[in-house]
């Protein structure tokens, strides 16, 4: 028990090892873009300032989602999704599968869940003891599910979800600028002796620049990088366009609806990760999931107790 416990704790300590080689490297850049290069090199004072001043943009704009991309946290299902103590109690005590899956279908029936596991049953977490809402995916780094989980992503040393998608996006479109910016004004004195970071800023730039136009397709589509590989499944089978509502939509899914607060590292996505509008609503009136959707719309009181709106 004590080495497994201080096995988690190695891998927390090694896990920030790629996050502290990418702030090595941007310190470094730092320093030898505003003091070699501006303050020793150039001369011109105009060209100079200006220089500065856009470097400082990018630096703040980069550093700023870097930020907020590792730190974070990601979000995780509601109680809602949680099996009550009685469900709990009577799943662990039935011994046949497929009056398991029964039961969990029962409870499902209550929830907004559209999608299936690949067999066919309902996606049940057993490690969280939660039904898995759609998009949602158990982390084994972070050990919890994650809603909307895209990946976890050892660069950040968190899970990349619906809480911080947003600013994943955000800080690869400032990373590339980033890199491209200083790639572009260094150019000009490549020759003298500034071959290293130029190289470095223009590979590290055409690196983000495909990684950053991956996910903006994925975005478009609104998938996430686990469901362009494996596509989710719904009560009619696997599709992989089941959550793509048109671009203009998809992308205010992730950026909301104000498009001034689209560049800026603050949250602004659509809903609450429980519930993702689907394709085809007409595929939703015919999930026998939904059945008894109203019982989560309204409860029988007429209170808006057990509603979507609880969460937003």
């Amino acid at each position: 028990m004590a080495l497994s416990r201080g096995l988690r704790c190695c891998q927390r300590v090694f896990s920030w090892i790629p996050v502290l080689i990418i702030t090595a490297v941007v310190l470094w850049s730092y320093y030898a873009y505003v003091f070699e290069l501006c303050l020793f090199t150039i001369t011109n004072t105009l060209e100079k300032v200006a220089y500065l001043l856009l470097f400082h943009v990018c630096f703040v704009m980069f550093s700023w989602t870097y930020w907020k991309s590792i730190f974070t946290p990601p979000a995780s299902p509601c109680k809602k999704f949680q099996l009550s103590y009685s469900d709990k109690q009577r799943y662990e005590m039935e011994d046949r599968p497929d009056a398991q899956k029964q039961i969990l279908v029962e409870i499902a029936k209550k929830l907004p869940i559209f999608t299936r596991a690949q067999s066919g049953a309902i996606r049940f977490c057993d490690r969280c003891q939660v039904l898995k809402p759609d998009r949602c995916h158990h982390c084994s780094v972070c050990e919890m599910c994650v809603l909307k989980m895209d990946h976890h992503c050892p660069w950040v040393n968190n899970c990349v979800g619906f809480s911080n998608y947003k600013f994943f996006l955000l800080f690869l479109a400032y990373s590339m600028m980033y890199c491209i910016f200083i790639a572009a004004t260094v150019f000009q004195y490549f020759l003298k002796f500034w071959e290293v970071t130029f190289c470095h800023s223009l590979f590290s730039g055409f690196y983000l620049m495909f990684l950053f136009g991956y996910h903006c397709w994925l975005v478009a589509k609104n998938r996430s990088t686990l469901e362009a590989f494996s596509a989710p499944v719904f009560a009619n089978g696997p599709d992989k366009n089941g959550f793509n509502v048109g671009t203009r939509r998809n992308l205010e899914q992730v950026f909301g609806e104000n498009r001034r607060l689209w560049f800026i590292p603050v949250f602004t996505s659509q809903g609450n990760g429980h519930y993702f509008a689907l394709k085809n609503r007409s595929s939703e009136s015919q999930n026998p999931l939904l059945a008894n959707e109203d019982m989560w719309e309204e409860s029988d009181d007429g209170s808006e107790e057990g509603s979507l709106g609880e969460f937003i």
